[in-house]
């Protein structure tokens, strides 16, 4: 992450909300043997973590569709 998002404090939190995330959501939705990258937005910040996990699931079904 990058200090354009903000200061240490607030990059460790988006930090541990996408980690989080990634967690909840890849063991069900990710493909065993890919990478993914995340690239964080502000408002990854203050975003509500349901609506942060449907993103993600989201985004994993998209890719999936697309590589079909």
């Amino acid at each position: 992450m990058t200090k354009k998002l903000g200061g240490a404090a607030v990059r460790n939190r988006m930090k541990r909300r996408l980690r989080e995330v990634c967690r909840a959501v890849l063991p069900d939705h990710g493909e065993a043997g890919c990478d993914y990258v995340l690239i964080a937005r502000p408002a990854a910040e203050t975003r509500v973590f349901a609506l942060l996990l449907d993103d993600l699931k989201r985004a994993l079904l998209t890719l999936a569709h697309a590589a079909t």
